[in-house]
């Protein structure tokens, strides 16, 4: 399944409509977050894995993923998930609500992690990432934060390859 954002006011973007899961007011580090927004959206996903789950697919085969605000909210729905997800990749990123953390994981501490970011992003700055990958492996058994050498806020073939292994590790093969 690949779901999108709603198209919403988002305010870091002047209030101009655009496809976003929740406002952005800021990206800077302890600003104000759209807390309210993050949990509808984070429901959007529960609901989502739920229903895979309701049609047959073992959790455990169930990855989420995303980049940027989507892996933003990848990172927060799969940790606050209480059911064993195959794993989250978590793309050019941060840790939303980060301060509510590890209070509000819910996921088993066995749920891997594969965090990527460019170290040239100009959009969700590398030390967000970074910062958010130190928080992350507290929490998480198996928990990997790569990073690309001269990538801005986009993906390269070698991001590409580390996925594709990620997924070969961590979904099991029925």
């Amino acid at each position: 399944i690949r779901p999108g954002g709603a198209t919403m006011a988002v305010t870091l973007n002047a209030g101009f409509r655009m496809p976003s899961w929740f406002d952005l007011r800021t990206l800077a580090i302890g600003g104000p977050e759209d807390v309210e927004g993050i949990k509808a959206a984070t429901k959007n996903a529960h609901e989502l894995i739920r229903g895979e789950i309701a049609s047959g697919i073992a959790s455990n085969r169930i990855m989420i993923g995303g980049f940027s605000q989507g892996g933003a909210l990848a990172l927060y729905a799969a940790l606050t998930f209480p059911e064993p997800l195959a794993g989250i990749m978590a793309l050019s990123c941060w840790l939303p609500l980060y301060d509510t953390f590890p209070a509000a994981k819910l996921c088993p501490d066995t749920v891997s992690l594969l965090q990527c970011h460019g170290d040239c992003d100009p959009v969700v700055p590398y030390k967000f990432g970074a910062m958010s990958s130190g928080v992350l492996k507290n929490m998480l058994k198996t928990s990997q934060f790569k990073s690309y050498r001269g990538m801005s806020h986009s993906s390269s073939d070698e991001e590409l390859a580390d996925m594709k292994k990620f997924v070969e590790e961590h979904v099991p093969r029925q």
